[in-house]
């Protein structure tokens, strides 16, 4: 699919370079030209956009994660299907897979595995919240950021709860992180992520899955009969209390496992709190797992037990002594050796075990040796790329003001510029007021490097009975999305030009202003990007009269032009130059720059001329200005009030005005002349054009 770099999907978004490949899509680097800005866009491929479930369960991911906004899920911006491309928009991360972390890294300490567990629980918690269950959890769609936030991401097999679920070949794809259920078939809901949590943690604080199999089916079938080591048999630097953390969320039985993200996470923080504690657990450790079988027999632990396998026979480990003793199959030759002879045997057989010996000592040191180099390497890259030492970078520690019970406004970015704001879902309130600021994280006071994000969490006020649709019509898209992500709405943004929204304001929305609404209804947004551009060619001016030269470009369609007055000795009122190109392709709201001749300099016999005599001017008399005229606008009659706004020519001049229930008509004082047309809207929605006649 490397054919669509360099391609412009809709106009917008130019393609720039493959940065991942999965089972059903290709995940591109793009420019947004737009916002001006890069995001990542997942195409479906060309082999499964022919087929129709396939691109019900692309759209489905997009509208799936089109519902969650929270800072550990990856944002999505636009999902769009046409014949041309099947693509999801979603932000660009700037990191690594937690895979990749780990595979650099190997085994993980504690504390960390902890930090990304938790956010990875919080990043669940939320979808979990919207009936969202991610079902393909692993370390590969987990992306790290450079300050150590981690983002959940790749939901393209997720499914809403309350639906059938089969062992896809997507999941088999994933399947040393599958749940039980999933691997058999089964009903699968959020514990099934929880499952999927807990095994990731067992491979941070192990350097390894719990099962492995030389097939996939081998795998799940493992998953399906459970026996995974305890993580402290693998590792013994495990705490107790987190090792039942990752075993619980790893039973067998769904009813053994966290209800909840919300349950796993407030046990996590007990544990964080205090690293000793021990949970009551009911015998999850003994009901959850069970030693592998024949785990002890798979490689010989030290120098005799390698002899012993050398020469045919098992080695046993002394219950009284705990030494190793050295079991040889009895043979009867019918002789008994000589005493000379058994002496030589035993030692060959001591020379042999000190070669061994050696030879053993020397591969240790060696390993050793490499191990220490490689740990070095490791930790000096692991503290360049997250200091920023690889990239130049600088931090800059500042404090992080207190926001909490702030009306919340746009202009708080300019006023805390060393920050990134981020609005999160609106909630209600019984104690702060709509629009006040009442949570923020990090928490104000907070020691943080410069450029830090900061997500804000805005009250909605006191939660209505019946829930209607807010008047959205000119507010940002970020916020009217956290306002109904807020409420439990699903909304879904597009765009389209405007002459009388800013770019990135709501122009409008389905379901319209004070229409009752469902819980998780998706809302969707018009969002402006601003006027349409349109290009002429620049006509050639230079030597017209002003007035023809203005008319020529009303014309071709330019309206910002700019005439200036300048010294020549050309006519008065001839054009003398050009700001652009005769020929030149143009965006038709370019500013035109002409430069318009004064007229030569009065000689003295034109100065004694205009000093003659001159016969009194004649009177004139002021025009007077038109009278104001009532005109009456046409609107439709409804039995619930709702809002209206005039434009003439792109310019309003009325602004969400009333219109009380059983009203046909809105009456407005008007001045102009000849017949003048003027464009009306309804709750921010397009009605009609009115035509008014002036005398």
């Amino acid at each position: 699919m490397n054919y669509y770099i360099g391609q412009l999907l809709d106009d917008r978004y130019e393609l720039l370079e493959v940065i991942g490949t999965g089972g059903m899509a290709v995940v591109y680097k793009a420019r947004c030209h737009r916002l001006n800005r890069l995001v990542a866009i997942k195409i479906l491929k060309d082999e499964f956009s022919g087929d129709e479930e396939f691109r019900r369960r692309f759209r489905a991911e997009g509208e799936a994660v089109a519902m969650l906004s929270h800072p550990n899920i990856v944002q999505v911006y636009d999902v769009s299907s046409s014949d041309s491309a099947n693509y999801i928009v979603m932000e660009l991360i700037d990191g690594i897979s937690l895979k990749q972390y780990m595979e650099v890294k190997g085994v993980l300490n504690w504390k960390e595995t902890l930090h990304f567990a938790m956010q990875i629980a919080k990043g669940l918690e939320h979808a979990h919240s919207r009936g969202i269950v991610h079902r393909d959890i692993k370390p590969h769609n987990v992306m790290v950021l450079k300050n150590g936030s981690v983002k959940v991401m790749d939901f393209g097999i997720a499914r809403v709860m309350n639906k059938s679920n089969t062992l896809t070949k997507e999941a088999l794809g994933s399947v040393h992180y599958i749940s039980p259920e999933q691997a058999k078939g089964s009903y699968t809901d959020n514990r099934s992520d929880i499952y999927s949590l807990g095994v990731v943690m067992y491979e941070m604080m192990t350097g390894r899955p719990p099962y492995d199999g030389e097939s996939p089916v081998a795998v799940a079938i493992q998953h399906i009969n459970g026996g995974a080591p305890l993580p402290s048999a693998l590792n013994p630097n495990i705490p107790k209390g987190l090792e039942q953390i990752i075993m619980k969320s790893m039973a067998l039985d769904v009813n053994d496992r966290y209800a909840s993200a919300t349950e796993m996470l407030r046990d996590m923080e007990e544990f964080r709190k205090n690293p000793e504690i021990r949970f009551n657990y009911h015998s999850v450790l003994d009901d959850a797992t069970r030693p592998l079988r024949g785990m002890e027999n798979l490689l010989p632990r030290n120098t005799a037990q390698r002899v012993a396998k050398a020469g045919g026979g098992s080695t046993s480990v002394s219950r009284e002594t705990g030494r190793t003793e050295n079991m040889r199959p009895v043979q009867n030759t019918g002789t008994a050796r000589s005493s000379d002879a058994i002496r030589r045997a035993q030692q060959r057989r001591r020379e042999e075990e000190r070669r061994e010996a050696e030879r053993s000592r020397v591969a240790a040191i060696a390993v050793v040796a490499c191990s220490v180099v490689a740990v070095v390497a490791i930790v000096v890259f692991l503290v360049a790329i997250f200091n920023g030492a690889l990239l130049g970078q600088e931090q800059t520690l500042v404090d992080v003001p207190y926001l909490e019970g702030v009306p919340y406004s746009e202009e708080l970015a300019d006023r805390y510029p060393d920050f990134i704001l981020r609005l999160q879902p609106q909630q209600y309130s019984d104690q702060y007021a709509k629009g006040q600021i009442m949570h923020q994280e990090p928490v104000g006071g907070s020691r943080v490097s410069k450029g830090t994000e900061i997500f804000l969490t805005v009250s909605m006020g006191v939660e209505p009975e019946v829930k209607v649709m807010e008047n959205l019509i000119d507010v940002t898209e970020e916020e009217a999305k956290a306002f109904l992500s807020g409420q439990g709405f699903n909304p879904l943004s597009r765009y389209e030009n405007s002459s009388v929204y800013a770019e990135g304001r709501v122009i409008r929305t389905d379901p319209a202003y004070g229409t009752e609404l469902k819980s998780g209804q998706t809302i969707n947004l018009w969002i402006s990007t601003g006027p349409k551009t349109v290009f002429a060619k620049m006509p050639g001016v230079v030597g017209m009269m002003k007035q023809e030269a203005l008319d020529l470009l009303e014309r071709k369609g330019f309206t910002n032009v700019v005439p200036i007055d300048v010294a020549s000795d050309e006519p008065k009122g001839k054009v003398v130059s050009q700001s652009a190109e005769k020929n030149t392709e143009l965006d038709v709201n370019t500013e035109i720059r002409l430069e318009i001749s004064e007229g030569p300099e009065p000689t003295e016999e034109t100065t004694e001329a205009t000093q003659a005599p001159t016969a009194p001017p004649e009177t004139e008399t002021t025009p007077t200005a038109p009278s104001p005229v009532n005109v009456t606008f046409s609107l439709p009659v409804r039995e619930e009030a709702y809002y209206l706004s005039i434009l003439q020519n792109g310019t309003e001049i009325a602004s969400n005005v009333e219109i009380a229930p059983g009203s046909n008509g809105y009456v407005l004082a008007l001045t102009g002349s000849g017949t003048q047309t003027y464009d009306l809207y309804i709750n921010g929605q397009f009605y009609q054009t009115q035509r008014v006649e002036f005398s």
